[in-house]
C-alpha cells in the first residue's frame, strides 16, 4: 500500500504556467483524505516551494535543493542537510565563472533561505527574469532576506553553502556540467534540468552525495517507511534517483527521453498539462 507520495513540482505537478490545476488539487487532497502523505520533492529552494506546501497544509518535509536541504514548511525543522564543502563550492565558482557562467548560491540552510549573485549576462533573461519574479513573489519587505547581489561570490563564501548553481542556454550549460564532471569528479554531484522547447537549462551542484532520492529516503525514514511504501512521480533528469528509490515510479509524458525509454520501464502517465498527476494518483491510490 502506497503511503507516500513524492512530487517534483516544474513539469511535473505544476502546468506549463507553473500552476496546480484544480484536477491536480482534487487528487492532491483525496489522497490525503486516504491517509497518503504529500512530499514536494524539488531543485526549487526551500523559500520558494514553501508558499505552496503551506497553501496544501502539508505537514510533510519539502525535499528542496535537489535533496540538498530537507525541512518542514510549517517549523523550519531541518531533517537533513547535506552542504556543498567550501573547498569544492570556491572550485565550482572557479570554474563556471571561468566560462562565463552565471552563478548563484543558495545560502542560509538553518533559516528560510538565501539566494546570492554577483554578476548576470545581459543575455541571461531566464535568471533576470527569476530574480526578479523572486523578489515580487516574496514582497518588498522579505526581497532583501531573499535575494541579494554581492561584489564577489567566491570573496562572500567563508562557510559552506546549500548549493551552488548556473543557469544558460542548454548548449552552454552542457559545457558547463560536462566541465564540472570532469574536473570536480566525485567532489561534487552535478545535476543538469534541461528544458529544449526554452533553450533554457540549470546546473546544480550539490554534496556528491545529496540527491532527490537521497532527501525522499530520509523523509520516508522519519516515518517508518519503506520504498515499497512509497510511489514518486517526475519529468526530468534530477528526478531519477526517487524514481529509483521509489516502489511505484510515475513519468509524465513529457518528460525526457532517459526517463520515458528507462530500462525499469516506470510507469507513463499524462503530461503536466493533463493532469497526469491526477490520473497517476487515480490509477495507484484511489482506486485501490
Amino acid at each position: 500500500m502506497i503511503r507516500l507520495l513524492a512530487l517534483d513540482l516544474d513539469g511535473t505537478l505544476l502546468n506549463s504556467k507553473g500552476e496546480l490545476s484544480p484536477g491536480n488539487r482534487r487528487a492532491i487532497k483525496e489522497a490525503r483524505e486516504r491517509g497518503v502523505r504529500i512530499a514536494l520533492v524539488t531543485g526549487r529552494r526551500f523559500r520558494d516551494v514553501r508558499p505552496l506546501a503551506l497553501d496544501l497544509g502539508l505537514d510533510v518535509p519539502v525535499i528542496s535543493h535537489n535533496g540538498a536541504l530537507t525541512k518542514h514548511a510549517r517549523t523550519l525543522e531541518t531533517v537533513a542537510a547535506l552542504l556543498l564543502p567550501l573547498s569544492a563550492a570556491h572550485e565550482v565558482l572557479r570554474i563556471g565563472q571561468g566560462m562565463n557562467a552565471d552563478a548563484m548560491v543558495s545560502d542560509d540552510p538553518e533559516g528560510m533561505g538565501l539566494l546570492l549573485y554577483d554578476h548576470v549576462n545581459a543575455d541571461n533573461h531566464a535568471l533576470a527574469a527569476y530574480i526578479q519574479w523572486s523578489r515580487r513573489v516574496h514582497g518588498e519587505e522579505e526581497a532583501h532576506s531573499s535575494i541579494q547581489r554581492v561584489p564577489s561570490l567566491r570573496e562572500y563564501l567563508d562557510h559552506a553553502p546549500v548549493h551552488a548553481a548556473f543557469s544558460g542556454t542548454c548548449r552552454g550549460m552542457f559545457e558547463v556540467a560536462e566541465t564540472l564532471r570532469r574536473e570536480l569528479a566525485n567532489e561534487v554531484r552535478v545535476l543538469s534540468t534541461v528544458y529544449p522547447k526554452r533553450d533554457f537549462a540549470l546546473v546544480d551542484v550539490l554534496h556528491p552525495e545529496a540527491s532527490k532520492g537521497a532527501g525522499l529516503a530520509a523523509v520516508a525514514a522519519e516515518y517508518g517507511l519503506t520504498p515499497a511504501e512509497v510511489m514518486a512521480m517526475g519529468d526530468n533528469h534530477n528526478d531519477l534517483e526517487m524514481l529509483l528509490y521509489a516502489g511505484t515510479s510515475v513519468v509524465m509524458s513529457n518528460a525526457e527521453p532517459e526517463l520515458r525509454e528507462h530500462e525499469r520501464n516506470f510507469y507513463l502517465t499524462g503530461s503536466n498539462d493533463e493532469d497526469g498527476v491526477a490520473a497517476a494518483v487515480e490509477r495507484f491510490i484511489l482506486t485501490t
